[in-house]
C-alpha cells in the first residue's frame, strides 16, 4: 500500500516535521444564517486556525426520516435536540447557494476553505472550490462514495471514529487505490461534551496507526472539552487537528456546547506551538542553553590540599566538587589519576587538568 508522507493543502505543507494544521469545523454552528457563517470564518482566522471547514449535506440524502422516527426515540447527543433528527438536519443545511460567498470570504480572511460533502451531487458541485476533502466517520463504510472522493485527486482527510481496524483498512485501501494523499484521523464520535468521554478518546490508537501505516500522516478529530487531547495527539505524532468552532458555547444548536470558542481555540493553538517547540528532534545532546549549566552544575576533580610539583596524587588528595571548568577532569576519571605526577604546583581547591600531569593521556 503506497501513500504520501507529506501533502499540501493550498500552500501549506503537512508532514511529520511540520507544525500541526488546525481545522476549525464550523459545521452547523452557522445556525442557518449566512452572515453567521461568514463571521465565524473571520473569527476562526483571528483565533489561529489554518482552515475552516463546513459540512455540505442535504437532509433527504443523509438521513431517513422514517428510519429515525421508528428507532424508538433519539439517542446519545440527539436526545437533547428539540426537533426530529430529519428536521434538525434540514434546518442546519449549509446551503449550496452560500458556497461562493463562503469561499470568497475565506480567501479574503487568508484561511483555507474546505468541506465534508455527504452526497455525490454535493461532491460534484463543490469540487472546484476545495483544495482537500474531509470524510466523516459516519461514512467510513460507504466505500463507493470514498472512492468517488479519492478520484478527485485532492488530499483526503479520513476520520475513523466508531470503527474497527478492519473498517479503517478497507477505507484506506479505497482511497490509496487511486490517491496517495491521505491523512488518517483518530476520532471518538460522541458529541455530548461529557468529561467521561476522555476515557474513550484512545489517543494511543495513533501509535498503532503509526505501526500499521508507517509514515502516513496522522491527526485527531476531537470533540472533548479543552486542549488536553489535542496536546496529547501532537505529542504522539498528529499533524492535523480538527475541532468544532463557535463564537458562543451557550447558543442553542447541536454543536455549540462542545465546540471551542475564540478564546479556548487561541489558547489551544498557543499551547500546541509551545509543545511543538518542546518536542524537539529526538537527538540527545547538550543543548545551546545548557552549555553554561555544564560548568555550574557538574562536578570535577579538585585538590583537598596544596600539592607541589613532582608529588604523586593519592585518592585521599582528591574530591569531586562544582563547578567544572572546561577540560577539568570529570569524577569518573578519578582512578586514572591515582599515582600520577604533578608537573606544576597546585593549591587546595583547584581543579585538575591534563596539562597539570606528567602523563596527559589519562
Amino acid at each position: 500500500m503506497e501513500y504520501a508522507n507529506s501533502i499540501k493543502i493550498n500552500q501549506r505543507l503537512i508532514s511529520f516535521r511540520s507544525p500541526a494544521y488546525f481545522i476549525a469545523d464550523i459545521a452547523s454552528n452557522h445556525d442557518g444564517e449566512l452572515q453567521r457563517a461568514l463571521d465565524l470564518i473571520y473569527l476562526a482566522k483571528e483565533s489561529g486556525a489554518d482552515a475552516v471547514k463546513f459540512q455540505h449535506f442535504k437532509a433527504p440524502q443523509i438521513v431517513s426520516d422514517y428510519g429515525f422516527r421508528n428507532l424508538g426515540g433519539q439517542l446519545d447527543h440527539q436526545a437533547a435536540w428539540k426537533k426530529s433528527v430529519y428536521d434538525t438536519y434540514k434546518y442546519y443545511e449549509c446551503k449550496q447557494e452560500w458556497t461562493e460567498e463562503l469561499v470568497k470570504t475565506a480567501k479574503k480572511a487568508g484561511i483555507d476553505f474546505f468541506t465534508t460533502p455527504y452526497d455525490i451531487e454535493s461532491l460534484e458541485q463543490l469540487d472546484r472550490y476545495v483544495p482537500a476533502y474531509k470524510i466523516g466517520s459516519g461514512d467510513i463504510n460507504w466505500i463507493d462514495f470514498i472512492k468517488q472522493i479519492s478520484l478527485k485527486g485532492k488530499p483526503v482527510l479520513l476520520s475513523t471514529g466508531a470503527s474497527t481496524i478492519e473498517d479503517v483498512e478497507r477505507a484506506v485501501a479505497a482511497i490509496v487505490g487511486s490517491n496517495q494523499q491521505i491523512v488518517l484521523l483518530q476520532c471518538n464520535t460522541n458529541y455530548t461534551g461529557d468529561l467521561d468521554n476522555f476515557r474513550y478518546v484512545n489517543l494511543n490508537v495513533l501509535k498503532a496507526y503509526a505501526i500499521h501505516f508507517p509514515a502516513m500522516i496522522l491527526g485527531l478529530s476531537d470533540h472533548t472539552p479543552g486542549a488536553a487531547c489535542v496536546l496529547g495527539a501532537i505529542a504522539l505524532g498528529a499533524r492535523v487537528i480538527e475541532k468544532h468552532f463557535t463564537d458562543d458555547n451557550n447558543r442553542e444548536g447541536p454543536d455549540h456546547s462542545f465546540a471551542m470558542n475564540p478564546y479556548s481555540w487561541r489558547d489551544m493553538v498557543e499551547r500546541s506551538r509551545e509543545l511543538e517547540l518542546a518536542l524537539g528532534d529526538s537527538v540527545k545532546r547538550i543543548e545551546e542553553n545548557e552549555k553554561g549549566t555544564i560548568v555550574l552544575q557538574r562536578r570535577c576533580l579538585r585538590l583537598k590540599r596544596d600539592i607541589i610539583k613532582d608529588e604523586l596524587l593519592q585518592e585521599s588528595d582528591i574530591e569531586s566538587l562544582r563547578p567544572a571548568p572546561q577540560d577539568a577532569f570529570p569524577p569518573y576519571m578519578l582512578k586514572l589519576l591515582i599515582g600520577k605526577r604533578l608537573i606544576v604546583d597546585k593549591e587546595a581547591g583547584d581543579a585538575l587538568y591534563p596539562s597539570d600531569l606528567e602523563d596527559a593521556q589519562c
